[in-house]
């Protein structure tokens, strides 16, 4: 049976879905301050029309965001309270705001995702039940975007109009469709990747082999979403809901922060005394002296402290 895990570590909270020692879905969330889907918030109406013509309102702390339905009775300036409903998305080039919506509900942080997902808290010591179920090897394919399966590769990119997978191997092209539509859908639903999602199969002009292709996603992936037929070239469309960042886009927005916290995740685990010092790239490394609170909490889980050095 499937099973949250969740683990609070330093510099962030990760969370693995897990059943038969894999990871089905996957969520990363980062103690730096951003707005979390669910929060509900004080605020002050900016402007009644912004960019792509909703309102923004600046909250109590100063961030901005879109408010996706600006009330007639409010003019700019008028104080109101929202909740978040997606978080600030880091696409390259143009970071999106996060997404508001007016709320009469008393202001409240977000639930952590402990209290959001249910399941179990993972023990920072003793068996290491994500490494296990393999949450190193979801990073690396966060980050390089390639995501082998049984006969071919997934190749994910990120682009401004969507998430593009595409689907390569050396199977039949039928039996390839058929077990990278599956794979793809797994994909979409292990590293949480939502809005508008394209997946190029292989050719197919036979009808029932598409219809095949099309099933094996329906079977992967989870409802709710909405996706098109796949068409003779191959190629299908997959919108679903998007809340926050993929695992893709957090990993690949700040490669230095996730090899930061890897690494010191990896270091929090490793037996006393461990090395000391160890080396990191210079990016990493400065990034981890940067946030002495990172060192501390370390050194308080570890028994004592390390320094982390400039390879």
């Amino acid at each position: 049976m499937a099973e949250w895990l969740v683990e609070a570590g330093i510099g962030e909270t990760r969370a693995a879905l897990v059943e038969d020692g894999h990871i089905l879905e996957a969520r990363i969330d980062r103690d730096d301050g951003h707005l979390r889907a669910g929060a509900i918030c004080a605020a002050r109406l900016t402007r009644k029309a912004g960019r792509a013509g909703r309102g923004e309102v600046t909250l109590e702390g100063g961030e901005v965001a879109l408010l996706a339905s600006v009330p007639a009775c409010l003019t700019e300036g008028a104080p109101l309270t929202v909740e978040i409903v997606r978080e600030a998305i880091p696409e390259r080039g143009n970071p999106k705001l996060p997404l508001a919506r007016a709320t009469d509900e008393a202001p409240q942080a977000a639930p952590g995702l402990l209290e959001e997902l249910g399941g179990r808290a993972a023990p920072a010591h003793g068996p290491d039940l994500l490494e296990q179920a393999g949450w190193s090897e979801l990073l690396e394919q966060a980050e390089t975007g390639l995501v082998p399966f049984s006969g071919g590769l997934l190749r994910i990119a990120l682009t401004p109009a969507m998430t593009v997978i595409d689907v390569d191997g050396d199977l039949s092209p039928v039996e390839l469709a058929i077990a990278g539509a599956g794979a793809a859908g797994g994909a979409i639903r292990r590293f949480n990747i939502g809005g508008s999602i394209g997946i190029d199969l292989p050719t197919l002009p036979d009808k029932r082999g598409r219809q095949a292709a099309a099933e094996a996603i329906d079977a992967a992936l989870p409802q709710p979403f909405e996706r098109t037929a796949v068409n003779g070239f191959g190629f299908l469309q997959i919108v679903r809901r998007r809340v926050r960042p993929s695992l893709l886009e957090l990993v690949q927005a700040d490669p230095a922060r996730a090899a930061a916290l890897a690494l010191l995740r990896r270091l929090e685990r490793e037996p006393l005394p461990g090395p000391d010092p160890i080396s990191a790239r210079p990016a990493v490394a400065r990034l981890i002296a940067a946030h002495p609170d990172w060192t501390g909490e370390l050194a308080r889980r570890r028994g004592r402290a390390i320094r982390i050095e400039a390879a």
